[in-house]
């Protein structure tokens, strides 16, 4: 049981690692930014703090507001929350990748940087830890609206931020564009290859691990 945890948590976090990863090699594509991602870094243009900080405040805001609409969240929420913003402060102070200067170049980089995403995503949700804040949140306000379609939900969250941060100055373009309509089909592309159902994950919440480490 031990063993299995263990390997469970390497598996999450190689899955923040990764996302983190395609996150920065989406940013270095320098041709417009996904959505939370222009969000973080318009409030991180207006108030001097890092992109990953912003990201890690902004996570534990939302795991709290998806706690006052009682969703349960999992260890990997908080490890999300927690982590991500880490490693994206990491990549982007040692300047692992140098940003595309040519518009070619830049496409397939930022389609790359989606893969990567598509893969991290596949590590941390096989991991069966938990959602992300962001997928919580939606799960949780499409309880509250069951009226609504859940994609409707979905896109209006989206749509909200990267309105707020294109606002805040954050670059919005072919990249956004690029990662608003491919990383749905990406995602699928990569599930499939790996032959990953993501509606067969049973997600852990934070009670339950209590309950198997204590054996109440």
């Amino acid at each position: 049981m031990a063993m299995e945890y263990v390997k469970r948590l390497i598996q999450l976090n190689i899955g923040l690692f990764l996302y983190a990863l395609g996150v920065y090699v989406c940013i270095q594509a320098n041709i417009g930014l996904a959505p939370w991602e222009a969000f973080h870094m318009g409030f991180s243009f207006i108030t001097g703090v890092s992109m990953g900080n912003i990201c890690i405040i902004f996570s534990i805001l939302i795991i709290g507001l998806a706690l006052l609409l009682k969703e349960k969240i999992g260890i990997g929420s908080i490890l999300n929350a927690l982590i991500i913003g880490v490693y994206l402060d990491a990549l982007m102070l040692n300047e692992v990748i140098p940003a595309a200067n040519n518009l070619v170049v830049s496409i397939i980089t930022m389609i790359i940087g989606i893969f990567i995403i598509a893969l991290a995503s596949y590590m941390y949700i096989g991991s069966a830890m938990g959602c992300g804040p962001r997928d919580t949140l939606m799960v949780a306000l499409g309880k509250r609206f069951q009226k609504i379609p859940v994609g409707a939900i979905r896109g209006s969250i989206e749509g909200s931020v990267l309105l707020i941060g294109w606002f805040c100055g954050a670059p919005i373009g072919l990249g956004t564009v690029l990662y608003v309509f491919g990383i749905g089909y990406i995602m699928q592309f990569v599930f499939r290859v790996l032959h990953f159902d993501v509606k067969g994950v049973q997600h852990e919440n934070v009670l339950d691990t209590f309950k198997i480490w204590t054996g109440k």
